[in-house]
């Protein structure tokens, strides 16, 4: 029986273009009106044998998609994060998607969410590294990283390792739920939506922490609210993963602190200095055979005294250095990562060279 709240059936056009992107191993589809449906995988993009989306069908094409929630979200601020279900080959495929206006005209992507959290090893994360931070007892850790760049699926692999070492309350506010974690003995997991759950990712925290949580998970600080309540649940005996869209561990630090006024900067980055735990920052480098996933590098900062006193005093500048010094504690910089790579024959010396501050490094 349907009920107001749910969306019109799916068109088939674009499921089949769905279909198109699932089958393939694609990370994404995008429909934007001028273009054929246009799939990207290992990083580039590929034009699907399709004409391209016309004015007239853009509109009742991607809405087939659209909850009723996240459509009224769509008239009203011109952009709506939602994720769905649809068969693909007799089984339940999931999609994030994001609808849009350009142009007067709706257009959308849709990215393709595994139907499982993948393991370490396939995602090329270190053990090591994973299991540090999941011994961590509170704190905040933070995955930066552009657009794409796993930072989602990192934090999913992490959460989920305590998920199933049992004994956790997680909660989570994301937007859109991507990775479903699966039921666990001795551990409950709340995944709470952005829109159709709760307001906001600051509502998410503010609420999270009446109910008795152990580990939280919000999606994203992108704002003021978001990140004083982070800092709060870190500093009450939390542990609390996060996102920022930043390059590196530096750019996080920098940025944490400015999202407040400039008069409470000073305190927030003494706040930061004692809640922070780890950052990691993820880039997916095409490999070596296009044809095949892409690898990841990635930096890790860990909180050290030195770091701790850098942040306290503004000190920004030393810290790539206190990276690079700090093998003993488990760090590594992104052009160490990159090194590891190349040596490896996974990417090509072209790649590894548009990704490391200094070329001689690689020598």
């Amino acid at each position: 029986m349907s009920t107001p709240h749910d969306p019109p059936p799916l068109a088939e056009k674009l499921r089949r273009w769905l279909e198109w992107a699932v089958q393939t191993g694609a990370s994404d589809l995008h429909v934007v009106v001028g273009h054929p449906p246009v799939i990207r995988m290992h990083g580039d993009l590929t034009a699907l044998p399709e004409p391209a989306v016309t004015e007239e069908e853009a509109e009742p094409l991607l809405l087939s998609a659209c909850p009723h929630d996240a459509l009224t979200r769509l008239q009203a601020q011109k952009n709506a994060d939602f994720s769905f279900e649809c068969d693909v080959d007799g089984r339940t495929a999931r999609f994030r998607a994001t609808l849009f206006l350009a142009g007067g005209n709706t257009g959308g992507c849709f990215r393709v969410i595994p139907d499982k959290i993948p393991d370490l090893a396939w995602a090329g994360f270190p053990l090591a590294v994973a299991e540090k931070i999941a011994a961590l007892r509170d704190g905040l850790v933070i995955l930066t990283g552009a657009t794409g760049s796993g930072k989602t699926t990192t934090l999913a692999m992490i959460v989920n390792r305590l998920n199933r070492a049992g004994g956790y309350r997680i909660i989570t506010a994301e937007e859109p739920v991507e990775y479903q974690f699966p039921r666990e003995p001795n551990s409950v997991v709340t995944q709470r939506e952005v829109g159709p759950d709760v307001l906001t990712f600051s509502d998410g925290l503010k609420y999270g922490l009446r109910q008795d949580p152990d580990v939280i998970l919000v999606g994203e600080i992108r704002d003021r609210e978001t990140a004083q309540m982070a800092l709060s649940a870190a500093e009450t005996g939390h542990l609390v993963f996060s996102t920022l869209h930043t390059r590196d561990a530096k750019g996080a630090i920098t940025r944490f602190p400015d999202l407040f006024p400039p008069d409470a900067q000073s305190a927030v980055r003494a706040q930061l200095a004692m809640s922070l735990r780890a950052i990691v920052s993820q880039r997916l480098l095409p490999g070596v055979n296009k044809t095949e996933k892409r690898h990841l590098a990635l930096e890790v900062m860990w909180n050290t005294h030195p770091i701790a006193s850098a942040i306290r005093t503004n000190k920004i500048e030393s810290i790539d250095n206190y990276i690079q010094t700090g093998r003993d504690e488990g760090m590594f910089t992104f052009d160490e990562s990159v090194k590891q790579l190349l040596r490896a024959g996974k990417i090509t010396r072209a790649v590894a060279e548009q990704n490391v501050r200094d070329v001689t490094y690689l020598k």
